[in-house]
């Protein structure tokens, strides 16, 4: 499956803050770094909100780091349409995050004309190890 990004990192930050401001109500802590065939990375950079007791990054934060992720993914690849949802997340939490910067890439599985299949996987931005795994279905309204 060959998908080709009509939207560049640049654009879908710009979106983000346009359409989603309230992302960003504590100071942009989401920020879409890479945009490529078929997939997306995604950089979180937490803030007091987004740790939890035991010095690590909370369950809740990383779920919206997968959903924010694969809401660009699907956007990077048919373009700005705000009403795409959420209609399935599965989360994974593998290991205890630092309390740090994370990447989440995204990846489509599948890209309908009315539904699309993806996987995050996020990491500890200067770890190998996986410390959650999502796989997500959106739904995409009609042109």
């Amino acid at each position: 499956m060959e998908l080709t990004p009509v939207m560049d990192p640049e654009a879908l930050n710009r979106f983000l803050e346009t359409d989603f401001p309230q992302l960003h109500t504590d100071g942009k802590v989401f920020e879409v770094v890479d945009v490529s065939p078929g997939a997306v990375v995604m950089r979180l950079v937490p803030g007091e909100r987004h740790l939890r007791p035991g010095g690590t990054v909370s369950g809740p934060t990383l779920f919206a780091l997968a959903d924010v992720g694969a809401y660009c993914a699907v956007l990077a690849h048919i373009g700005p349409v705000a009403l795409a949802v959420t209609t399935s997340l599965n989360i994974n939490f593998l290991r205890k995050p630092k309390p740090g910067p994370l990447t989440c890439t995204c990846r489509l599985l599948k890209l309908g004309k009315r539904l699309a299949v993806m996987e995050a996987s996020i990491f500890d931005e200067d770890a190998d190890d996986l410390v959650a795994h999502a796989t997500a279905t959106y739904s995409i309204p009609p042109r």
